[in-house]
């Protein structure tokens, strides 16, 4: 029976990867991002996060045209607004007193010699329209347009952060999978062995050629697999939840009420190595979207800073207005065009405290960027070094399988020889399933490492 356990664990693999891929319904890993980056909340929330920067931007924009108000009142008082007296003998002299006396009756004399009373406006209307365009108002049009130009470019950026927490979640969630369905391969492999090892010591025992403690010793070594495929069915069943539900995927309702996801991921061919995966130098981090929020950060400061000046400067407009109005009992209307001018005196005060705070946030801006640039470079030669040492463990992991198929050989042929025991041949065995195992965590760990890079470095 030379190489039979090492030949088993082989046939058993490959039948077992061509199954997978047999599957209906299987989702890729481009798919699943695909799917997260259209249905997951975060995403949705940055996308309307940009919807709400480009309002407020066109709302920013109509500050350049004119202001047009209309205004109308109407009122009626308990007693005239204005109330004049008038003694028309104090304008009367006595050379205009002769001459009115040869050309009016008495009656009409004597009227105006008596004082008299002249009231007006107890009821009426005014209504009036009015356009007023800024001409100057010390650049906070411009800066605010300018700000708000900043503020839609900023939620792009945002944007693409989201995208990037996405898909690098999704990812995890996928090699999750991966690594388990990978293990669950493995205990399969394990149980084959572990079955034709019970056989043997089970005809061992029958024949009295062997202890009874052999037979124990694989069942017991049975069970211990069992328990470790039990959970990773839970584990495999959690994570696919999450992932279900991260990506935006549609549940199937089960017979208990629940809901679950039939999905399964297409896996990789991990018998390929990735030990030696290129390696790019990456684009730069002035192409990240960090590096490039931290500029606008800068350019935010800068153009807060402008508006602040601007609310001390002068500011001037111009204007026309077209008005009516019957406060005399007459029907009134007229237009005009008129120029404003507002010269802020006392405001240079508190202003100045208010411009000083401004260039110090400036100042920690620019701060900021010098120094999580400088974080950036140094998570780019991380993730660098991530990834070539993910390389070198997925090469040891390799290596180590080949030496535990081969340990698992000597010991399988020198127990069928009886020159070593039960005990012995099933540590062997476990020392295998112990390197495959690590093998499946290097190269998780590799893609991972590859995925951090990709991020850290602009790929």
């Amino acid at each position: 029976m030379k190489r039979v356990y090492h030949l088993l664990f082989i046939i058993y693999l490959s039948f077992s990867s061509a199954g997978a891929q047999a599957q209906s319904g299987l989702l890729t890993l481009q798919q699943l991002k695909d799917s997260a980056l259209h249905n997951n909340i975060a995403i949705r929330s940055a996308r309307l996060d940009i919807e709400a920067a480009r309002e407020q931007r066109r709302e920013a924009f109509t500050n350049y045209f004119p202001n047009v108000s209309g205004t109308a009142l109407w009122f009626n008082a308990n007693k005239s607004m204005a109330k004049m007296d008038i003694d028309p003998s104090e304008f009367i002299t006595p050379e205009l007193g002769a001459t009115l006396a040869q050309m009016l009756p008495m009656e009409a004399l004597v009227a105006l010699q008596s004082p008299m009373t002249m009231t007006m406006m107890k009821n009426g209307t005014i209504a009036g329209v009015e356009a007023i365009l800024p001409v100057f108002s010390g650049g906070q049009i411009i800066n605010g347009n300018r700000l708000a130009r900043l503020g839609e470019e900023v939620s792009r950026l945002q944007l693409q952060l989201s995208e990037k927490d996405v898909e690098a979640q999704t990812e995890q969630y996928y090699w999750q999978l991966v690594s388990m369905h990978e293990k669950e391969r493995t205990l399969d492999a394990v149980d084959a062995l572990l079955a034709d090892a019970e056989k043997d010591a089970r005809t061992a025992v029958e024949a009295g050629v062997a202890l009874r403690n052999d037979l124990l010793q694989v069942q017991l070594r049975q069970n211990d697999i069992a328990a470790q495929r039990l959970k990773l069915a839970n584990g495999r069943a959690l994570v696919k939840l999450l992932l279900g539900q991260f990506c935006g995927l549609t549940p199937s309702a089960t017979a208990a009420g629940s809901n679950t996801y039939v999905f399964e991921v297409a896996e990789p061919d991990m018998q390929t190595s990735a030990a030696t995966a290129a390696v790019d130098g990456g684009a730069g981090i002035n192409t990240l979207p960090e590096y490039q929020l931290l500029e606008k950060n800068v350019e935010a400061s800068r153009l807060q800073y402008k508006m602040e000046l601007g609310k001390r400067l002068p500011s001037v407009a111009i204007g026309a207005g077209y008005n009516f109005h019957n406060l005399l009992d007459n029907n009134r209307s007229f237009a005009m065009v008129f120029a404003t001018a507002s010269v802020p005196i006392t405001d240079w005060w508190g202003g100045s405290h208010a411009m000083k705070r401004k260039k110090i946030e400036r100042q920690k801006a620019q701060e900021q960027l010098a120094d999580n640039a400088a974080m950036l470079e140094i998570r780019a030669q991380k993730a660098l070094n991530d990834v070539v040492e993910a390389q070198s463990q997925l090469a040891l992991a390799e290596k180590s399988i080949e030496q535990a198929d081969e340990n698992l050989r000597i010991h399988n042929d020198t127990y069928h020889a009886g020159t070593s025991t039960m005990n012995d041949l099933l540590e062997a065995q476990l020392l295998l399933q112990q390197a495959r195992d690590k093998r499946t965590d290097a190269y998780i760990a590799l893609q991972t490492a590859l995925l951090a890079y990709r991020q850290a470095t602009g790929l």
